[in-house]
């Protein structure tokens, strides 16, 4: 049996540890802190992250604990100029079930993720600390210290999901490349707030100042967001008197839970990889705080890494750092982009952090097209190609029910679609090695698999298991489908 440790228990490790115990890895968690945390830290959880969690079986606990009705309130004072709702231009199609940002506070997250964790049998390890580790060519042997002693434990792989100041990525020597802020500071707390209405993420923003006050889902709690009057630490007397100055209404915070300051990091690791140790999250890059997606690349991270660990395929390890390093470069780039986008529109109030939160922060658009685990053996043109997102679509069952495409694609194996009758044969042959379903016309009554997966002929389509188009061909091709699976597995 495969074992793995991983290192870090927020949720890129939670995630990833899910994933793992799924496939029957033999799966520790550990994490130094004495306790679970309860502040809110990251928020925002974008559409790609909960299909991610779809695909887990958490997905419904998650939209419970959060909400996906954002609305951004702007003031100048105490005068509200506008109310905007997050992706209220956005209409609802079958392919996409989870459309916008959901709002939902990290340990909200973390909890749910634990929760399912433990029904595998796994809990997470709480005050245990990596102390050291090495490595050989066929296992890690990692030193871990609690208040239970010390213990020397040997495992077939080791991931670091510790953090931006992971101790992990400086004992393989990994660069952190990038720059820290001297002048981008954010104080950052959970608190109380009396004299605002939870409808609203209300914010000020302008004159080089910026205030945001967010109501926590389930909570009496508010995230409190702002840039310094001074060199004061953050505290709640701090907080209380950057709103009495800049907002001109009679807030009044209380009750503080979490104090920070935040300064903004942009850094990604030269290597994801080092033999046998792994690194995913915040310990392989951390990003500007805008558009919400440091927190979502780690989870996607987790996803790309968990199949691919349960193969214990040298060479399919490989492509994790081949499609992942590009990713974390491009959220490097995307949130660099919407934190200028919100420092410009604040500077004449046109608008708030809404200004970063474009549709490519959802992350339904991201791709795999270059990886060396993308092959379309038919030309696909401009339709949907190997390494694409596979889409969600409504199906009709034979007892006339109705059954989603994600549904269909639950699970940890390889799903093989067959769009039209004539690739029935090919299925039939495969159908001992990978999951495979049959869509035709009449079950796609009202075209949308067809459409929004581009189909016109007869055509094989080989999902992974992280739900991203693995190859198309024809639909009598059954062959071209066995040659890849072997040639990757």
């Amino acid at each position: 049996m495969i074992t793995v440790l991983v290192v870090g228990a927020g949720p890129t490790g939670l995630t990833l540890a899910c994933d793992l115990a799924r496939r029957g890895l033999s799966v520790r968690i550990i994490d130094r802190a004495p306790r679970f945390p309860d502040s809110s830290r990251g928020k925002g959880l974008q559409p790609r992250s909960v299909e991610v969690f779809d695909d887990l079986g958490v997905a419904e606990q998650i939209l419970q604990a959060g909400t996906q009705n954002v609305v951004f309130r702007h003031y100048e004072r105490d005068r509200v100029l506008r109310d905007v709702a997050l992706y209220g231009h956005l209409n609802p199609t079958p392919e996409v079930p989870y459309l916008s940002t959901l709002l939902i506070p990290q340990w909200a997250i973390e909890r749910v993720l634990r929760a399912r964790l433990a029904e595998f049998g796994v809990r997470v390890e709480l005050g245990s600390e990596l102390t050291e580790f090495s490595q050989s060519d066929s296992a890690v042997t990692a030193t871990i210290v609690s208040d239970r002693g010390t213990e020397r434990v040997e495992v077939d792989y080791l991931v670091g999901c510790d953090g931006g100041k992971s101790g992990i990525r400086k004992s393989l020597g990994v660069r952190f490349e990038g720059d820290t802020s001297s002048t981008q500071v954010m104080l950052c707390g959970d608190v109380e707030v009396d004299g605002l209405s939870t409808d609203a993420w209300h914010q000020w923003l302008g004159d080089g100042h910026i205030v945001l006050i967010c109501p926590l889902p389930g909570t009496k709690a508010w995230q409190f967001q702002a840039s310094p009057i001074d060199d004061s630490p953050p505290s709640l007397a701090t907080f209380q008197r950057i709103v009495d100055e800049r907002t001109g209404l009679p807030i009044r915070l209380s009750n503080p839970t979490w104090l920070s300051t935040y300064r903004i990091n942009v850094r990604v690791a030269d290597r994801l990889r080092v033999g046998r140790v792994f690194l995913a999250g915040d310990s392989a890059h951390v990003h500007p705080i805008a558009g919400g997606l440091g927190m979502n690349t780690g989870i996607q991270d987790a996803y790309n890494l968990g199949w691919k660990l349960a193969s214990a395929s040298d060479s399919l390890l490989e492509t994790y750092q081949e499609e992942r390093l590009p990713i974390a470069e491009w959220t490097l780039r995307t949130s660099s982009q919407s934190s200028a986008a919100v420092q410009a529109s604040s500077r004449d109030r046109s608008a708030g952090v809404d200004a970063g939160m474009t549709d490519d922060v959802r992350q339904l658009g991201l791709h795999y097209r270059w990886s060396s685990l993308s092959r379309d053996v038919i030309d696909r043109g401009d339709r949907l190609q190997a390494g694409d997102r596979a889409p969600d679509a409504q199906l009709t069952t034979a007892d006339g029910g109705r059954i989603r495409l994600f549904d269909v694609f639950r699970g940890p194996g390889f799903t093989l679609l067959g769009f039209g009758a004539g690739c029935a044969e090919a299925l039939a042959r495969l159908t001992d090695r990978i999951q495979t379903h049959l869509v035709t016309p009449e079950e796609d009554e009202d075209g949308h698999a067809f459409a929004t997966y581009g189909i016109d002929a007869d055509t094989l389509v080989l999902v992974r298991p992280d739900g991203h188009v693995a190859m198309t061909a024809a639909g009598e091709d059954s062959d071209a489908v066995l040659d890849y699976v072997k040639a990757i597995m």
